[in-house]
């Protein structure tokens, strides 16, 4: 079995081999780094580079059973845009579905504010796919404000930091908190011991659907 993985960032190629090394053993990944489609989808919009997504999609799925679209900002373009027969998952759908069964209250925390309209819109339908009332249903959202900037430097320690300062602030008021970046996902483990509701990162979970996807897809002797 192969995964390809579209990053915008290389400093997801470690976690999500890690994660493998840990959960599937057996699976062959081939990573697939652009980092200037999140720089352009952040000055001009996720439209902007549509096509641009369907490119590294294709590119990507040369070869693979399925790809995994570990960036939050362009995952949706990129579930929707597909790869050329091959399935195609974003990293976050399934952490935002295990957030919905959690309550009915959910806080969407990120770090590029780009991330913060895709992930609450994927959070939404999932709750109506779950059957959450609408009129029910509510969805916050938190931009961590120099989060970003700090990762961008090299700041890892910083940047999640200021995060789990903002997690501990929102999660008493909410029933789930989701980290809307794979980047984040660190911090999750920095406020277990004083959060009281599940605060969900998406890599674990995102590279375990897609490795299902990858196991369902394969011939069969």
């Amino acid at each position: 079995m192969t995964l390809a993985l579209l990053h915008t960032s290389p400093v997801h190629i470690p976690v999500f081999d890690a994660l493998r090394d840990a959960d599937h053993p057996g699976l062959g990944l081939r990573h697939v780094v652009r980092e200037d489609l999140l720089a352009r989808a952040g000055a001009d919009g996720v439209d902007a580079v549509a096509a641009d997504v369907g490119a590294a999609l294709a590119e990507a799925a040369a070869g693979a059973d399925a790809v995994l679209c570990t960036c939050s900002t362009l995952g949706g373009v990129a579930e929707s845009g597909g790869a050329a027969g091959v399935p195609v998952l974003r990293v976050d759908r399934p952490m935002a579905a295990a957030a919905v069964r959690a309550g009915a209250t959910v806080a969407v925390v990120a770090t590029v504010a780009s991330t913060l309209g895709p992930t609450a819109a994927l959070v939404a339908e999932e709750a109506a796919r779950a059957g959450h009332p609408g009129d029910r249903f509510e969805l916050r959202t938190v931009l961590v404000d120099g989060a970003w900037e700090r990762f961008v430097a090299g700041d890892r320690e910083g940047q999640l930091r200021l995060v789990a300062d903002a997690v501990e602030r929102v999660a008493p008021s909410v029933d789930a908190v989701v980290l809307a970046q794979a980047s984040m996902a660190d911090a999750a483990d920095r406020v277990s011991a004083v959060v009281r509701v599940p605060v969900l990162a998406s890599p674990r979970t995102g590279l375990a659907a897609a490795a299902r996807l990858c196991d369902r897809d394969r011939p069969r002797s």
